[in-house]
């Protein structure tokens, strides 16, 4: 099982900061840091798309996906308090029978 290595955030940021903000090509940037050239440029467009949610991590989900979960939870809530009255009303609409 081969194990992926792991960059920091601040690697990352201060990678793409060489290509975009200072000139660097890609392949220059990444020999001189050691990275593979396509690892770069995944980060750069990633950086360029991210919307400023670039390299959150793994697990950390950016804000439109947390309100989408809660809401989703929400959602699902709702649903079985709905089944839960409609038994209740069954229940007591045979009980007054």
């Amino acid at each position: 099982m081969t194990v992926r290595k792991q960059y920091p955030k601040e690697l990352k940021l201060d990678a793409v900061s060489l290509v975009l903000e200072q000139g660097y090509s890609q392949a220059e940037a990444a020999r001189s840091l050691g990275i593979d050239a396509r690892l770069l440029g995944r980060w750069v467009k990633e950086h360029q798309v991210g919307d400023g949610q670039a390299f959150r991590g793994n697990g950390k989900l950016s804000e439109e996906q947390e309100e989408l979960r809660a809401l989703k939870a929400q959602v699902k809530r709702l649903e079985m308090e709905k089944e839960i009255l409609k038994k209740a009303t069954v229940f007591f609409a045979a009980q007054t029978r």
